[in-house]
């Protein structure tokens, strides 16, 4: 029997949901899928916070290469499912903080900016978005997300320009909240969740509303027209 790509611990009432496809990481149907059934699963059973964990040195790879190299069609179709997680972890009920245990490269730097809190890992590793520097263009969502979430006095070198930064070089840019040391990055990320627990159910989901609904909303009506735009260059 198989690993399962995502398993779910519990503490005090905090999930944890560590995610481990023993590769890259990579962002494919099947990654997608066991994310989204995990948010189910720990919305359901009322987790207080959420945090979503990497591997060692691999947050996320991106979107699944295989799925692009079979042509614009098959990559559309895993962005539109990619896009359902992304809007997912963006209005999830509850605080959701992200362990980013290495690389966060494009789709991997797209859900640290759908999470609350970011903790990152020490290390040379890289994080953001680099679709422009490999033949793709950036889809309307990502570059929404990022005019959200990071600096703007970055926005154009992150998007436009596809920079890639370092864990201490993102936290200005606003892929992260902090870098600590790599052996600490999970125990910190939960010790953060534990500190959002107390946070007002109601309160949240309707500072949600006020803060994020009408960006998911854009992304959403949208995303026909993004889609059909995207690109894969091949």
């Amino acid at each position: 029997m198989s690993k399962p790509l995502v398993t779910i611990e519990n503490d005090n009432n905090v999930a944890i949901l560590h995610w481990d496809d023993g590769k890259a990481n990579v962002l494919g149907y099947p990654g997608i899928a066991a994310l989204l059934e995990a948010l189910d699963e720990v919305e359901a059973a009322g987790a207080d916070a959420v945090v979503l964990s990497g591997q060692a040195g691999k947050y996320c790879a991106g979107f699944d290469l295989a799925v692009m190299k079979e042509g614009n069609e098959a990559a559309r179709g895993m962005l539109a499912r990619g896009v359902d997680l992304f809007m997912r972890l963006y209005l999830f009920p509850r605080p959701v903080v992200t362990a980013c245990t290495g690389h966060a490269i494009a789709a991997g730097a797209i859900l640290l900016m759908c999470t609350d809190l970011r903790v990152g890992a020490q290390g040379k590793f890289k994080i953001g978005l680099p679709e422009v520097t490999i033949g793709m263009n950036l889809p309307f969502f990502a570059t929404e997300l990022a005019r959200d979430r990071l600096s703007k006095r970055h926005y154009t070198r992150a998007t436009a320009l596809g920079y890639l930064y370092s864990p201490d070089q993102a936290v200005d840019v606003g892929y992260l909240d902090e870098v600590v040391a790599a052996d600490q990055v999970l125990a910190t990320a939960v010790e953060q969740a534990h500190g959002l627990t107390g946070i007002s159910r109601g309160g949240l989901v309707a500072t949600r509303q006020t803060t994020r609904a009408a960006i998911a909303d854009e992304i959403k009506a949208g995303l026909a027209a993004d889609l059909a735009n995207f690109d894969t260059g091949n």
